[in-house]
């Protein structure tokens, strides 16, 4: 499972045009999983975006969780982060999990992260989404989640 998380002023998903979450200061996680991907690396990923220590604290660094600063996160399914682009010019998406197998893993993501006390919006699973996000830094991280483990 991979994660790329945007710390953001604010964030906007759309879909059709209409929103269909928005939070202030926070992050953004793209969630892209993987054939083979568990509950296990779910709960893994939404730990680790709650608890990583990447708002600013009294002295300007890192130093303050999404839970610190009250902030909130905004959660976007993306199957394109299973891309495998090694040959050739179009991208694959082999390694991408069915969306059957996907949708409930990016489900727990939510839940998780949900269950530790933070305000979460999603976008919504297999939709064409608009996301605007306003950077905060720029501060962005790749989280790889492998066997139940960070990589």
């Amino acid at each position: 499972m991979r994660g790329v998380l945007q710390r953001v002023r604010r964030a906007e998903i759309r879909v059709d045009g209409e929103p269909v979450g928005v939070i202030g200061r926070g992050v953004v996680l793209l969630v892209g999983v993987e054939r083979g991907d568990s509950v296990a690396d779910a709960e893994v990923l939404a730990d680790k975006v709650v608890d990583l220590r990447i708002f600013p604290d009294d002295t300007g660094r890192p130093g303050r969780s999404v839970v610190d600063v009250g902030g909130a996160v905004a959660v976007v399914s993306q199957f394109t982060l299973a891309a495998d682009v090694r040959r050739g010019r179009r991208p694959s998406f082999v390694r991408a999990a069915a969306p059957e197998l996907a949708a409930p893993l990016v489900d727990a993501v939510v839940d998780r992260i949900a269950a530790r006390g933070v305000d979460v919006a999603a976008g919504v699973f297999g939709a064409m989404m608009e996301v605007e996000l306003v950077n905060d830094g720029p501060f962005t991280l790749v989280l790889d989640v492998v066997d139940g483990r960070l990589r």
